[in-house]
């Protein structure tokens, strides 16, 4: 197993543990948090932060100063400079499904470690919809 491929295992079990030990897998605990005007649950809100507070400095000292990746030879980015119509509709539908159900992919795929059976269909929907999207997204304009 090459370095970077042990690197990113590593990352994800880190990544899966985190969602798993914080509740961000939590579906109740998500909607919680999303529920402002309600009975606010501000938790989540910690796990964010401490994100950050380790993705921050990680990102100005190991990942910027890269010129490239590890395993590839140049940073795969956007080169898309506007916000369109595909951006928002695709944002308002996950911001929507996220708010509904009170979980998105990361958490979804992370649950999968704890055996939750419930996320199973959420799963199978989600993948479903992207391969749908994947397929006919060249025809929609």
């Amino acid at each position: 197993m090459k370095n970077y491929s042990f690197i990113s295992l590593v990352s994800g079990l880190l990544f899966g543990v985190g969602m798993v030990v914080s509740g961000m897998v939590d579906s109740s605990k998500v909607t919680a948090f999303l529920d402002v005007f309600g009975d606010w649950k501000i938790d989540l809100a910690f796990v964010m932060g401490g994100a950050l507070f380790v993705f921050t400095p990680m990102y100005h000292f190991v990942i910027k100063p890269r010129q490239k990746p590890l395993d590839q030879s140049t940073f795969c980015l956007s080169n898309k400079k506007t916000i369109d119509w595909k951006l928002i509709l695709g944002a308002s539908l996950f911001g929507l499904g996220w708010g509904i159900v009170g979980i998105c992919p990361g958490p979804a795929l992370a649950s999968i470690s704890i055996l939750n059976i419930d996320l199973l269909g959420f799963i199978v929907a989600m993948i479903i919809g992207m391969v749908i999207v994947q397929k006919f997204q060249h025809k929609i304009v």
